[in-house]
C-alpha cells in the first residue's frame, strides 16, 4: 500500500525533531550559518562606515550574505548522516519521502532563524530603511524557503561526492541563479520604494521557484537517496 502524505509528513516531523536534537547539542550547522553571516556583515559594515549605500547594492549584498552563509551550513544535512554511519539506520527506519521532507523542514528552520537574526541586523548597520515592509518580508521569507529547498536536494548529492565541502557551492549557483535575481530585484524594489505592481512579479517568480524545488526534489530524491 502507498505511503499517505500524512504519515510522510509525521515521519518528516520526526526526522525534523532527531536532526534539531543533534543540531542543539553540537550547533555545528548553526554556528557555521551565524558565524559567516556575522563575520561578513561586519566586514561589510566597517568597509562602508556610516555611508548609506544604494538601495541596488544593499539588496545585492544582503542576498550574498544569506547565500554563502547557506552553503556554509546546510550542506550538512545529509553530510552528517554519511560521515556518522547512520545513513543505512536512517533508510531502514523511513522511506525516501518523508526523510526529504524532515531535513527540508530542518533546513527551513536553521535559515529561517539565521534571517531573524541576520536582516535586522543587516539593516540596522548599514543604515537601510525598508519603503515596504510587508513586500520586504515576503520577499525574504519566500527567498529563505526557496534557498533551504534547493540546499536540501543539492545538499543530499553532495554526501555521495568526495569533495563535500567544496561541491555545494559549485552545484548550488546555478541552480538558485533564478531565485537570486528575484529575490535581488524584489528587495531592491521594496528598500527604494517603488511600486507593489514592480514587486509582484518578483514574489510570484519566487512563489513558483520553491513550488518547482520541491516537487522536484520529490521526484528525484528516491533515485538520489537509494543509490
Amino acid at each position: 500500500m502507498a505511503t499517505k502524505p500524512l504519515p510522510w509528513f509525521r515521519q518528516g516531523l520526526a526526522i525534523l525533531r532527531k536532526d534539531l536534537r543533534i543540531e542543539f547539542r553540537t550547533r555545528y550547522a548553526y554556528s557555521a550559518l551565524v558565524m559567516f553571516a556575522i563575520t561578513t556583515l561586519v566586514t561589510v559594515s566597517f568597509s562602508v562606515g556610516g555611508y548609506a549605500m544604494d538601495a541596488d547594492i544593499t539588496a545585492a549584498l544582503l542576498w550574498i550574505i544569506l547565500f554563502f552563509s547557506a552553503m556554509a551550513g546546510l550542506a550538512r544535512t545529509f553530510v552528517h548522516e554519511e560521515e556518522t554511519g547512520t545513513v543505512t539506520a536512517l533508510k531502514m527506519a523511513a522511506q525516501s519521502e518523508p526523510v526529504l521532507i524532515g531535513k527540508y523542514l530542518f533546513n527551513v528552520t536553521l535559515l529561517l532563524s539565521l534571517t531573524v537574526l541576520v536582516v535586522p541586523l543587516f539593516l540596522v548597520m548599514l543604515n537601510q530603511t525598508v519603503q515596504l515592509p510587508i513586500a520586504f518580508v515576503a520577499t525574504v521569507f519566500l527567498g529563505a524557503l526557496g534557498l533551504a529547498g534547493a540546499s536540501t536536494i543539492l545538499a543530499a548529492i553532495v554526501s555521495k561526492a568526495g569533495a563535500k565541502g567544496s561541491l555545494m557551492t559549485v552545484l548550488a549557483f546555478p541552480v538558485l541563479l533564478p531565485l537570486l535575481f528575484a529575490a535581488i530585484s524584489a528587495t531592491r524594489t521594496a528598500l527604494g520604494g517603488g511600486l507593489v505592481a514592480n514587486i509582484r512579479s518578483d514574489l510570484l517568480l519566487l512563489f513558483f521557484y520553491n513550488g518547482v524545488a520541491v516537487v522536484a526534489s520529490l521526484l528525484l530524491f528516491e533515485y538520489i537517496w537509494n543509490e
